[in-house]
Parts: C-alpha cells; sequence; structure tokens
C-alpha cells in the first residue's frame, strides 16, 4: 500500500518545485512532487536548457560564417538544424533524468498527474495520460499533507483574436521541436525569448521579422543596452519593427500574414512571444479561499499564502518569471515550512539575462528608474572595445554600465551587454548582496586577459553624472 500521508506535498515539478521538495527532504520532511508532465518542467524541457542548447549550435554556426576573419574557409559550409535539434533534446534528456536521479536519492515520492486541492490539507490526484509506478503500484486518489506549495508555473500569453494553431502559428513550445530552421518567420514580442530564438534561426538563414509594440527591442532592458543589441541584429539581417501593435495574424497557402505597424508581413510561420499567464485555474484555490490578484497567486516575503499551510512559488505567484527566482523561492518557503531561519529575497538584485548575441545580463535600476526614487546618480561605463579578451575573440560589441549613488558608490543596478556578459553578472550580484562599494570591487584583483577586467576597469573610468535633463 501507498502512504499518502506527508509533511510537504508540491504541486509542480518545474526549477521551483523540486528544488523546495529536495531542501524540505533534506530537512527531514516526508515529501511528495505531483507533476503533471515532466520533471524539471517548462524551463529543463522546453525553454531555458534546450534555447541553450540551440543558441550554442548558433554561436558556432555563426563563428564559421566568419571563417575569412579567422584565416579558414569553406568550399560548401553546410548547417544542419535537425542536428542541432537532437542535441537540444539530449542536453534536456540527461537533465530530465538527473532530476529524476534527484528524487529518487532524497526519497520524494513523485506523482505524474493533475493535483488539486480538495482542502487545505487534502490533494487529489487525477493521473495523467503514462502515468509511471510510484512506489511500485499505480496511484490515483487522495495525498494528506500537512503543508501545500503550489509550483505549476505559467504558459505562453496569446493575442486576442489570434488563434494559436501550433502549426502556422506557434508559441516557444512549437519553435523548440522545430526540426528545421523556418525559411521565414515573423516573431511577435522582442523580449529575451523572441530575441533568442530569432538569433537562433537567423544563425540557420531564415528571414526573420520581430514586432514589438514597445519603442525598443528587450523593452524592459536599459535603453542603450536595447540600442546596442537592435544594431547588432540589424547588421546581421534581422528585420525589426518597433512601436507596431499587431492587428492581426492570418494564415495563407504559403504561411500566414502578419499586420502590424501599417504593414503586412508574409512568412513561414508566426511564433507570439508576449509573456506569459500564471497557471493558477483548476487547482481548487476558490475551494480552499486562497487569494489571487489578476491570476497570480497572492504571497508573502516568506511565499505564503493566505492559508497558512499553503504556499506558492514560480511563475503562477507573478513576481519575477525567471527559473532561478522560482528557485530561490523555493528554497526559503521549505526553509519557512521546517521553521528554521531563511532569508528575504530581494527581487531588485535577481539577475536577468538574455542570451542572443550579443548577450545581456542586468540587475537592480536603470539611471532613469534610480533617478525618478531619488537618488544621486552617478554612471560608470566601460566598452568592450578596449578589453583585451574581447579583442582576441573578435567579440567587441558592447559595454558594462554600472548605475551608483553618490558619494559613495552603492551599487544600485548593473546593465551589460556583450561576450559571456550572463557570466560576469553574479560578481556584482554578490557585492550587491554584500553592500560592497565600487571601490571595494575595484580593489578586488581580476586575472589578465579575462572578460572579467572590465568589471573592475569600468570603475576606474571617469563616472558621470545621472539625472541629467
Amino acid at each position: 500500500m501507498i502512504d499518502t500521508q506527508y509533511d510537504l506535498t508540491v504541486i509542480g515539478g518545474g526549477p521551483g518545485g523540486y528544488e523546495a521538495a529536495i531542501r524540505a527532504a533534506k530537512l527531514g520532511m516526508k515529501t511528495a512532487v505531483i507533476e503533471r508532465e515532466f520533471l524539471g518542467g517548462v524551463c529543463l524541457n522546453v525553454g531555458c536548457i534546450p534555447s541553450k542548447a540551440l543558441l550554442r549550435n548558433a554561436e558556432i554556426a555563426e563563428l564559421l560564417q566568419r571563417g575569412d576573419e579567422f584565416g579558414f574557409s569553406f568550399e560548401n559550409l553546410q548547417l544542419n538544424y535537425e542536428t542541432a535539434f537532437q542535441r537540444s533534446r539530449l542536453v534536456s534528456q540527461q537533465l530530465n533524468k538527473g532530476v529524476q536521479f534527484l528524487m529518487k536519492s532524497n526519497k520524494i515520492d513523485v506523482f505524474q498527474g493533475v493535483g488539486t486541492l480538495r482542502s487545505a490539507t487534502q490533494i487529489q490526484v487525477t493521473a495523467a495520460p503514462d502515468t509511471p509506478l510510484v512506489n511500485g503500484q499505480k496511484f490515483e486518489g487522495t495525498l494528506d499533507t500537512k503543508n501545500v506549495i503550489i509550483a505549476t508555473g505559467a504558459r505562453a500569453r496569446g493575442i486576442p483574436g489570434v488563434e494559436i494553431d501550433h502549426q502556422k502559428i506557434i508559441t516557444y513550445r512549437e519553435a523548440i521541436f522545430l526540426r528545421r530552421a523556418p525559411q521565414s518567420i515573423v516573431i511577435i514580442g522582442a523580449g529575451p525569448i523572441g530575441m533568442e530564438l530569432g538569433h537562433v534561426f537567423r544563425a540557420y538563414g531564415s528571414q526573420v521579422t520581430i514586432v514589438e509594440m514597445m519603442p525598443t527591442v528587450l523593452p524592459l532592458e536599459d535603453e542603450e543596452i536595447s540600442v546596442q543589441v537592435a544594431g547588432e541584429f540589424i547588421k546581421r539581417g534581422v528585420k525589426l519593427l518597433t512601436n507596431a501593435r499587431v492587428e492581426s495574424i492570418t494564415q495563407t497557402a504559403q504561411g500566414v500574414a502578419v499586420k502590424a505597424g501599417g504593414q503586412t508581413i508574409a512568412a513561414e510561420i508566426a511564433m507570439v512571444a508576449i509573456g506569459f499567464v500564471p497557471n493558477s485555474e483548476n487547482l481548487g484555490l476558490e475551494r480552499v479561499g486562497i487569494q489571487t490578484e489578476r491570476g497570480a497567486i497572492t504571497i508573502d516575503d516568506q511565499m505564503r499564502t493566505n492559508v497558512p499551510n499553503i504556499y506558492a512559488i514560480g511563475d503562477v505567484t507573478a513576481k519575477l518569471m525567471l527559473a532561478h527566482v522560482a528557485s530561490a523561492q523555493g528554497v526559503v518557503a521549505a526553509e519557512r515550512i521546517a521553521g528554521i531561519e531563511t532569508n528575504t529575497l530581494d527581487y531588485s538584485a535577481m539577475p536577468r539575462c538574455t542570451y542572443c548575441r550579443p548577450q545581456v545580463a542586468s540587475m537592480g535600476l536603470t539611471d532613469k528608474q534610480a533617478c525618478a526614487a531619488g537618488y544621486q546618480v552617478q554612471i560608470n561605463k566601460f566598452p568592450f572595445q578596449a578589453n583585451g579578451k574581447a579583442l582576441g575573440l573578435g567579440e567587441v560589441a558592447g559595454f558594462v554600465k554600472v548605475v551608483s549613488a553618490a558619494p559613495y558608490g552603492e551599487i544600485l543596478g548593473v546593465h551589460m551587454v556583450g561576450p559571456e556578459v550572463t557570466e560576469l553578472l553574479p560578481e556584482y550580484v554578490l557585492a550587491r548582496n554584500q553592500a560592497l562599494t565600487l571601490r571595494e570591487i575595484m580593489r578586488s584583483v581580476h586575472a589578465h586577459p579575462t572578460l572579467s577586467e572590465a568589471l573592475s576597469a569600468v570603475i576606474e573610468r571617469p563616472a558621470m553624472a545621472g539625472c541629467r535633463d
């Protein structure tokens, strides 16, 4: 017989859910995870991880096409997108098996199915297709649990009046499973997903048009970052249409026709990438009385909902829809349930990364936001054109920009665009969290020649005063 009594049951096995479960198990709680699709969630299986594998292929494809710059050439260079796709699936499968192993090694029971709250302490499990064995038996029934963490994630947001048919009009999920690069594609939305997949498809020869209703691509980033990225995309032949609202997307014999910004764009495929909607429906929230706002579950700084033993983490809370934020929230929730000391997350200090070329990495306030908040702002910038390692790599587009508060150099925000900046950002995150000043970072010796030298070199540059009219 299956023991259905748990200290904690997590609904959702994505980056937040499985991290919460592991932390809870390590703290001595008997833990279960209910996952309706696949462990690792969207990120590991159809999002962050396979897209990064595709981006690595795109990086190599672009480098091969720059062969003359490095002194080598090909008579008949051929790029096989099918191979890139297959490699991306292998990467995801390997990590999925790793999460399965972590569940087993931490003695966490995993139920593949749909979890619905019957009460604050009971969860109905409805088996999903191909339900695996749990403790040697099939299971469909009720789990009794002292605590619950809801980690059900989010799904792609649609455009009103536009039907996603998953063939000609698609979302990121279908895009990840394309086995060939489309001849042409219109991407609606110039956020991280749109820019990353646009970069991938362009590297493999697709004609790419990116439509964004805001004035700039990557509209949540610092304006100078957005301008830099847009310029690099245009150089590589990507068409950018900003300040353009999509009026309609219709299917044609050849593919699709997208009306936006006063023009009609014909393409083989259209991909909608305009954000996400929390998966908060059909969970029994109303039955238990859990509060939501615009579909997102309301939580406090310890991830607690208004129901004392029920917590929520990750995209379903709409706090900051990033996998590493969900993981951090999961750890806090598990520690709070266990009754041990935990920390309070500073969402403004969370790293934000976009992995197109050039990469984008940021944290904290832009200079405009800092000025609006009343700080005496100073700005330091350093171009990768002046970094020896970047020159050697042949990747000089971009810069490091640090926004700080005068007169002491308190770090308010960091905005970087350029080679491998997503790997450079954690130094500033650590500095911000430990209240280090710019001078203290400058005094930390960085190896030469490295890209990381830009992190201290930026501080040696004369600072510019912010908040000018």
